[in-house]
């Protein structure tokens, strides 16, 4: 089948820049994607790169997207170079997706909109699905307030940031104020170092992860340590992961399916998190997953609503051992999406 192809960019400024051990991300771009069918129905889908976690960069799917005819065929779609997981990722839904409506926007001002998918099949609200990002440094204490009372009971801290004694000395106040917050119920943090730590700093990070495991009768539990270590020493997260009682999970060690096939052919069976968005064709990702079975968590990249619902499909699809889905990313923008007009 042949598709009229429309594409549009778009920028959103985060409500306060990201931190990671990568930089200072204040800015998210991205494409939308539009198919027509020859039969009229309309597929959506979004190009949401990011350089640093080994996809194309926005300016590579951009221009990808220039050199294409204004018609293109799913034979072209599924033919689009792996070097581009983005572009893959954002077509193909495109092409899955073509039934769905662009979503509705968000209230103004940021707020949840009751249009929004915050239920899942069971009622269940989606926040306890979900694990809520906290802001690097001392202001992830008054986030968690935040977060808590929204409802989530995941959480997830960017290390490796600041010194690591002033990160530690956070670290406790954080684990011990979600502690006072459980009421006979259990909360989960997990750390993400995005491979900023040394191996003694994610020695001694295991260490103090540990000793929060051993503490008898305390509610807050660390689920795992993310990507402690750079790409580079897979060997070493294989050595750690071994050693301590806290999980080690692969993150841009497994930034698209290449790295995830590569890292489960060298033994990796730990954690992997996956961010659909950026890990290539969602459809050779699927046959992976199903095939081994891997323990997957599965993040956003800050998708629109567009790029976010598909990846939601995927991951709910494919999240075999009900571990936190990595997409409570909602409070870091404030716009209402008017910059995403969806008339093309």
């Amino acid at each position: 089948m042949l598709y009229q192809f429309e594409f549009r960019t778009y920028q959103r400024k985060f409500k306060r820049p990201l931190q990671t051990s990568h930089g200072i991300w204040d800015i998210r771009e991205g494409i939308i994607l539009r198919l027509l069918g020859e039969n009229g129905q309309i597929g959506w889908g979004e190009i949401s790169p990011l350089s640093w976690f080994c996809s194309e960069s926005f300016e590579q799917a951009l221009d990808f997207c220039h050199q294409l005819p204004g018609n293109i065929s799913s034979e072209m779609i599924f033919a689009i170079s792996g070097e581009l997981p983005a572009c893959q990722f954002g077509f193909e839904s495109a092409l899955n997706e073509k039934n769905s409506p662009p979503p509705a926007p968000p209230c103004q001002g940021g707020e949840k909109s009751e249009n929004l998918t915050y239920l899942s099949q069971n009622g269940e609200k989606m926040q306890n699905r979900f694990s809520g990002l906290l802001p690097a440094g001392e202001t992830a204490l008054q986030a968690l307030q935040v977060l808590w009372l929204e409802g989530y009971r995941t959480f997830k801290w960017k290390i490796g940031v600041a010194a690591i004694e002033q990160e530690l000395n956070i670290f406790q106040q954080l684990i011990q104020a979600m502690h006072n917050l459980c009421d006979r119920e259990k909360a989960f943090l997990r750390l993400d170092a995005n491979g900023g730590l040394s191996y003694s700093q994610a020695k001694t990070w295991l260490e103090a992860c540990d000793e929060v495991k051993a503490t008898p009768d305390f509610s807050a539990e660390i689920e795992f340590l993310e990507q402690p270590l750079p790409v580079t020493q897979f060997q070493e997260m294989v050595e750690l992961n071994a050693i301590y009682a806290t999980p080690i999970a692969l993150d841009e060690s497994a930034a698209n399916l290449d790295r995830i096939q590569e890292c489960y052919s060298q033994g990796w069976r730990g954690i992997f998190v996956i961010k659909p968005a950026i890990a290539g064709s969602p459809s050779q990702l699927r046959k992976f997953c199903q095939t081994h079975n891997i323990d997957a968590v599965f993040s956003s990249v800050f998708e629109t609503e567009i790029g976010r619902q598909a990846a939601l499909n995927l991951a709910t699809e494919l999240s075999l051992n009900k571990r936190a889905l990595g997409f409570g990313t909602d409070c870091w923008f404030d716009d209402n999406h008017s910059i995403l007009d969806f008339r093309f």
